[in-house]
């Protein structure tokens, strides 16, 4: 069992890319805990060392869907601004969505196909609807069906059929990953302020640490190494 957690600073302060690098290590540490494995596979860095705009989690084990939902919905990291002394907010916000990284491909064969012959009207009709040359074409996984009659033999007719199935099915799988693609940038634009799902504060040994490098919670156990790509 795998589930994919895309973590989010919105489009929040940079306290909020401070914020997601603290909740992150603080997630990791949680899954360890709970026998449950994590891997950053994506990250946007934030505009400070150590700090992140965006993290896709894979989390892995037998409890990954239930752990994965414990940190998932609005997150709030509780501590004053390592960067603005004068401000005296103290609520930093991330958001934690669950989501697709790819979406399925779908394998095309031709044993998957039904052909069955057909007849049909139209030009040269009196020769088709005796020769029943159309051909009907289903693929039996998407159950997209074409029918095709634009040639007088059968064989052409097929061919086309298995052509234009090919298509349709390529066009569909491209249409889906857009979906997919889509969704992830949905969830940046999810963040609100407030109502927070899970609240996080520092740990009393967490105080002397230097904001810029936040160190891994959980009794000083390394985070796993993340893997800078585009923004998911």
């Amino acid at each position: 069992m795998s589930v994919h957690l895309l973590l989010s600073a919105g489009r929040g302060p940079r306290e909020c890319a401070w914020a997601l690098a603290e909740l992150l290590h603080r997630l990791e540490a949680d899954a360890g805990r709970r026998n449950v494995e994590t891997r950053r596979i994506h990250d946007v860095p934030g505009d400070r060392p150590g700090t992140y705009r965006s993290v896709m989690v894979r989390i892995t084990g037998a409890g990954a869907e239930t752990f994965a939902a414990s940190w998932t919905g609005t997150l709030c990291w509780q501590a004053p601004s390592p960067y603005r002394a004068s401000t005296g907010r103290k609520n930093w916000y991330v958001i934690a969505r669950p989501c697709q990284v790819d979406a399925p491909r779908t394998t095309f064969a031709e044993a998957d196909v039904d052909i069955v012959a057909c007849r049909t009207g139209g030009p040269g009709g009196q020769h088709r609807n005796k020769a029943s040359t159309a051909v009907r074409a289903t693929h039996r996984p998407t159950g997209i069906v074409v029918v095709v009659d634009t040639e007088r033999q059968f064989s052409l007719n097929r061919g086309i059929a298995m052509r234009l199935l090919r298509e349709r099915i390529e066009q569909g799988d491209a249409a889906a990953e857009r979906a997919v693609t889509t969704a992830r940038w949905h969830i940046h634009d999810e963040l609100v302020r407030g109502n927070p799902t899970r609240i996080e504060r520092p740990k009393p040994s967490d105080r002397d640490v230097s904001p810029h490098k936040p160190a891994a919670a959980g009794g000083g156990v390394p985070a796993a190494p993340a893997t800078r790509t585009t923004k998911p």
